[in-house]
């Protein structure tokens, strides 16, 4: 299978922070892979080098065979980037933001109508409006549609649906699933966990360092303990309770219940019932969950601090 991206050792410092850590992974032709992680964890400092943007300062990458420092020139008319924070031209119209782009690479609308239609189409009603006045749904729609119109071979989006409403996120991902499904290699980076689930294979980081990667079943299987999910009328007292527990291990807030993990081998949820109407605790709820791409990433953030 060949490597649309290659990372080998790459690592970036600013000052004395070291943003990204010996960081080694790579991306199949064709797929779409997904960078998770919470902010400061280093994702926009490891796309901006991949975009030839920042140097590393170790290691090497290649993006679709080249460089990206040597070959910096020709990379990036092969690459398309989408960084987060929303960078066209705002007192420019939609319609003169996406001919722009496409001059800058040497083609036209037109030529390339093709690959951004179905995106276009839902803001080409507003193609006379400038574009820092349209919302953070069209916003995003038209960055995706200037970063597509010269026919990349790799597309990098930095954080694409921070910021959107949840209608616009899931119609977000249905477009990067179609342009997928035509070929594109897609890297995208989320601090949104449940976003994960929707990309071929992820990669966990934090700290600048990557914790695993996989495929998101393959990441959810690596959480080898019981799971119980707890809840409880008051949840704040809840969570007090059961970190004081003498066998408990973790004890993290997931929305309205508690998820916790026993020091023990194996518990059963009654055990934690009866603990917890002897603390003064009414209607309880106590069941076995299966983990999430969230439990595997604290689990795996929290060995890494202890051996850091």
């Amino acid at each position: 299978m060949q490597h649309a991206v290659v990372v080998d050792g790459i690592t970036k410092f600013f000052g004395n922070v070291q943003a990204v850590s010996d960081t080694t992974f790579s991306v199949n032709e064709g797929e779409l892979f997904g960078l998770i992680g919470p902010d400061g964890a280093g994702k926009t400092t490891l796309f901006r080098m991949l975009v030839t943007l920042l140097k590393p300062d170790r290691g090497t990458a290649h993006v679709d065979g080249l460089d990206v420092v040597k070959d910096y020139k020709a990379l990036r008319s092969r690459l398309g980037y989408m960084p987060g924070r929303f960078s066209l031209y705002q007192d420019l119209t939609v319609r003169e933001n996406l001919t722009f782009f496409a001059s800058i690479f040497g083609t036209t609308v037109e030529e390339n109508y093709d690959l951004v239609r179905d995106i276009y189409q839902q803001i080409e009603p507003f193609a006379d409006r400038r574009a820092g006045k349209l919302s953070g749904g069209m916003k995003q729609k038209l960055a995706l549609s200037c970063a597509l119109i010269h026919r990349p071979k790799v597309l990098f989006l930095d954080e694409p649906t921070t910021g959107v409403d949840a209608v616009s996120r899931q119609e977000f991902w249905q477009m990067l699933r179609r342009l997928n499904g035509e070929g594109l290699t897609i890297v995208v980076s989320t601090p949104y966990m449940d976003e994960a689930g929707r990309c071929d294979r992820i990669a966990l980081m934090q700290d600048g360092r990557l914790l695993g990667i996989d495929t998101p079943d393959g990441i959810r299987s690596r959480f080898d303990r019981p799971l119980l999910a707890i809840k409880a009328d008051n949840t704040y007292r809840l969570l007090n309770a059961l970190r004081k527990y003498e066998h408990a291990e973790t004890v993290y807030p997931f929305g309205e219940f508690v998820h916790y993990t026993d020091a023990r081998p194996s518990v059963e949820p009654s055990v934690l019932d009866s603990y917890l109407l002897d603390e003064g605790f009414r209607d309880v709820q106590v069941r076995r969950i299966d983990a999430g791409i969230e439990d595997v990433f604290m689990a795996l953030m929290q060995t890494n601090e202890a051996e850091t």
